[in-house]
């Protein structure tokens, strides 16, 4: 997956992160084109060793009652089906990306959820950012104009991701984090997704958001892509190809 530099995001990923008199708040929102990028391919063929029925690493073999990978249904459709198969890889591949010091390969489909519309996920994030009294994000950076600018919402389809209690990469504080989601807003004509998390935190729990804040404040080597802690990574200029349908040569 390759994450996509949109200059008009800026602004507001930084509106997303706030003190509340509960807690604090730490969101971001970010696009990614569905190319091959670094070890994409690996995990392609990973997951279609794990799931593709034609493949001699299945899973499982079917139980005594008939059942194998075949009658799997999951939010995507059937796990026998390429395009099912293709979409999981899309989002795990999205999930590594966004978390570069941790490995979504072994997620199973079952921890994504496909969501019934798009109005309600925008509600529901409208929802949380009015209910923790930020209102800007939404009506003065107006952030839906600018997901639909990247994403034509209308056309996309919404999953959220539920992980395990002990494998949240939201939670790695161990207890601190609140509430948190993860949704993905995703594109199959564009080849697109944006991924949007947020999550809030207790006070007096120190975050990746924080160390990464603090070494700022002390060096002024912010252009060094080695520089800082967390989910800094190398980021890429998203040219005209960048946003057009393209997809992953995995034949």
């Amino acid at each position: 997956m390759k994450f996509l530099e949109y200059p008009g995001l800026d602004d507001i990923n930084s509106a997303l992160n706030f003190d509340t008199p509960e807690c604090k708040v730490h969101g971001r929102i970010e696009p990614y084109s569905c190319k091959a990028a670094g070890a994409d391919k690996k995990l392609y063929k990973q997951l279609e060793n794990k799931y593709d029925p034609s493949s001699n690493n299945m899973l499982s073999p079917p139980d005594d009652d008939g059942f194998s990978i075949r009658n799997i249904i999951s939010p995507f459709g059937p796990m026998d089906q390429p395009a099912s198969r293709k979409t999981l890889f899309y989002l795990i591949g999205t999930l590594n990306a966004s978390f570069p010091d941790y490995d979504f390969s072994d997620v199973k489909p079952e921890q994504f959820r496909k969501e019934p519309s798009i109005s309600i996920v925008v509600n529901s994030i409208n929802a949380t950012l009015f209910n923790h009294g930020n209102e800007r994000a939404v009506k003065e950076l107006r952030l839906w104009d600018s997901i639909d600018q990247l994403i034509d919402l209308q056309d996309s389809d919404v999953y959220s991701y539920n992980p395990e209690s002990d494998s949240d990469p939201n939670d790695e504080e161990g207890g601190g984090t609140l509430w948190s989601f993860n949704y993905f807003f995703f594109n199959r004509k564009l080849k697109r997704i944006i991924y949007f998390t947020m999550r809030g935190v207790s006070y007096g729990v120190m975050t990746e958001e924080d160390v990464d804040e603090d070494d700022d404040n002390f060096s002024n080597t912010d252009d060094d892509e080695n520089s800082g802690f967390g989910h800094r990574r190398k980021r890429y200029d998203a040219d005209e190809d960048d946003f057009i349908a393209g997809d992953m040569d995995m034949q």
